[in-house]
């Protein structure tokens, strides 16, 4: 049962990573405002393989794929918030905030629903 748990939790780690990492080379390859690096980039492909194989290796539990997607979303939206805090020449960070917000307590109700099961 807790290898399952750890199992678990490492897909939606890694979920989360690779929407930083997605986000982040599209922002590092696309925006004047953020210096290149090519950090993200192997990031990305990193976590998108591993990732991978995790898929490959293991059997996802029921809900497991939505709250994975969900993760992958919030990785998105917390970069997005931390660039725009960082240069706010890029536009306000309010939007990404409130989604990341409403997201995060989306994902809170879905684990506290699937603890009580």
């Amino acid at each position: 049962m807790t290898q399952q748990v750890s199992r678990d939790k490492g897909t939606l780690l890694l979920a989360f990573i690779t929407g930083l990492a997605i986000n982040g080379s599209f922002s590092v390859l696309f925006s004047a405002f953020v210096p290149f690096s090519i950090f993200p980039i192997i990031a990305l492909g990193l976590a998108a393989w591993c990732l991978h194989q995790r898929y490959l290796n293991c059997n996802m539990p029921d809900g497991m794929p939505g709250l994975a997607a969900a993760f992958f979303l919030l990785g998105i939206l917390v970069y997005s918030a931390l660039v725009r805090a960082e240069y706010p020449d890029m536009g306000s960070n309010f939007i990404p905030t409130i989604l990341m917000v409403a997201l995060v307590f989306w994902i809170a109700t879905r684990i506290k629903r699937k603890r009580n099961q």
